[in-house]
């Protein structure tokens, strides 16, 4: 096996560990380690394939649990932001949008785990509708720009005080739905070459592995231990988005 591949399956079995632990945050965590050794045009198509099938993997775990009204509103309006994100990717300040939304997720998750060490709990509260389309259609610009489209509603769920297999099963039904979307355009785009399609190939045995332990992570690890990770995860995708 070539060095790429070495590293791509290494990549890819850090980030569907977390993923299979925390309901999200595979695209980011996995670019954050492919990007500085492979290119974009590479990356892109096998991490959308990637996050599809991981995240595909693990929902069965939270499929009962899954909130539909919400959801298709969610996904509804995220299918109405992803042109925006494209057209901002062409013609706008892309990178100026990504840097604002890490730093956001920076800050957000200092605070919270700031909060957390001080034992201090999130309040609990239902979010209106305009809040929940708002949050879904920047997800959509933002899938849009790059496909981070998990990362704006892992923070609104802990804003919100849900519960874990509440959060999980917002996050990772939105990302599943979202990136099956994602794909239909990445085909027509010319992006699934032979080289992309069995580079993603050779990953899926450690995105199996790496999926399996983190659904048994997130089975045992206690409510309080989830937030952390979720925590933890946003503070790593806002800095991957920033640097």
């Amino acid at each position: 096996m070539s060095a790429d591949l070495l590293i791509l399956s290494a990549g890819c079995f850090v980030a569907a560990f977390c993923a299979g632990m925390a309901g999200f945050a595979f695209v980011l965590v996995a670019a954050g380690i492919l990007l500085h050794v492979l290119p974009p045009a590479i990356t892109a198509p096998v991490l959308v394939l990637g996050s599809l099938f991981v995240q595909g993997l693990a929902l069965p775990t939270v499929w009962r649990e899954i909130a539909w009204p919400r959801m298709r509103l969610y996904v509804l309006t995220a299918t109405l932001g992803i042109p925006v994100g494209l057209l901002i990717l062409s013609h706008g300040p892309a990178r100026s949008i990504v840097v604002f939304v890490g730093v956001l997720l920076i800050v957000y998750s200092g605070y919270a785990l700031a909060r957390m060490a001080l034992r201090h709990a999130p309040s609990r509260f239902a979010a209106p509708m305009p809040a929940d389309a708002a949050v879904g259609f920047a997800s959509g610009i933002l899938g849009g720009i790059g496909g981070y489209v998990g990362a704006l509603p892992a923070m609104w769920a802990d804003i919100q005080g849900m519960d874990k297999r509440e959060a999980r099963a917002l996050m990772q039904p939105f990302i599943v739905f979202m990136q099956a979307i994602t794909v239909p355009g990445l085909a027509l785009a010319g992006f699934f070459t032979a080289e992309t399609l069995l580079m993603a190939a050779s990953a899926v045995p450690a995105m199996l592995a790496g999926t399996w332990l983190g659904v048994r992570a997130y089975t045992v690890i206690p409510a309080q231990g989830f937030r952390m990770v979720l925590l933890a995860l946003l503070l790593v995708s806002g800095v991957s988005l920033v640097i």
